[in-house]
């Protein structure tokens, strides 16, 4: 059985400041997308590793995986109109490998997180071997809620998190809640919120990582390209 890693990069980039899709930002030396993709091309734990590109830019995906990735290995799915289209796509791609059980865990990741570490892959393939389901977080605090008396502090924050990628989730019952939601024009925020909605898996959580940010807006960029440069990439990011 074998993991597979899908690094999503059919988005725009209206609020980071590039003219297209930030995916294909520059960061210390290539693009946004390529950190990831080499991250997981180099995982033993990872036997495919896939790129879900946006429609129309099937030549620079190629060109730019081509010219920055020492690896051949890298497959390509046209993403849809939404996140969730995206990961529809290639689920469908996936899906005879899938029900066959030759693929028994999909890893889902952000483009946008190029900092994320080899251990967070490994992390949570292995966790979703383990219990079905597995994702990053990181707590949240000094929140306050707008009240009838003012802003009130909220008493226990321990009970929010943050939620980062990579995402990894049992493929039989990844596919199929995708299939699920398909059929009833349902549309999840991210991976996990379509699980909850469509099986009993039990989704484990283990501790993010803070340099695992998602390039949003040009400061986040110049604080990944710092991070980036300075420790040689991912690998070298704990």
């Amino acid at each position: 059985m074998d993991a597979v890693g899908v690094v999503l990069a059919a988005g725009l980039g209206t609020r980071v400041g590039a003219d297209g899709n930030k995916a294909y930002l520059p960061l210390a030396g290539r693009s946004m997308l390529a950190w990831s993709l080499d991250t997981l091309t180099r995982l033993p734990d990872i036997a495919r590793t896939i790129l879900v590109y946006r429609r129309g830019e099937a030549t620079l995906a190629r060109d730019t995986v081509q010219s920055e990735l020492d690896s051949d290995a890298v497959e390509f799915v046209e993403g849809g109109d939404t996140r969730h289209g995206s990961e529809t796509n290639v689920l469908r791609y996936l899906a005879d490998d899938i029900e066959s059980g030759a693929v028994d865990v999909v890893a889902i990741h952000d483009a946008a997180r190029p900092l994320a570490g080899p251990d967070m892959f490994v992390e949570a393939i292995t966790l979703a071997r383990r219990f079905g389901g597995a994702l990053p977080t990181l707590p949240i605090r000094d929140l306050a809620r707008q009240g009838a008396k003012g802003l009130e502090c909220i008493a226990d924050p321990s009970t929010l998190v943050r939620v980062q990628t990579p995402q990894a989730f049992r493929a039989r019952d990844l596919l199929h809640a995708y299939l699920r939601a398909e059929r009833d024009g349902f549309e999840g925020t991210d991976t996990s919120s379509c699980i909850e909605r469509y099986t009993d898996l039990e989704v484990r959580t283990f501790p993010g990582r803070a340099a695992n940010l998602k390039v949003t807006y040009a400061r986040d960029a110049a604080v990944a390209q710092h991070l980036l440069a300075q420790a040689g990439g991912p690998t070298a990011l704990r």
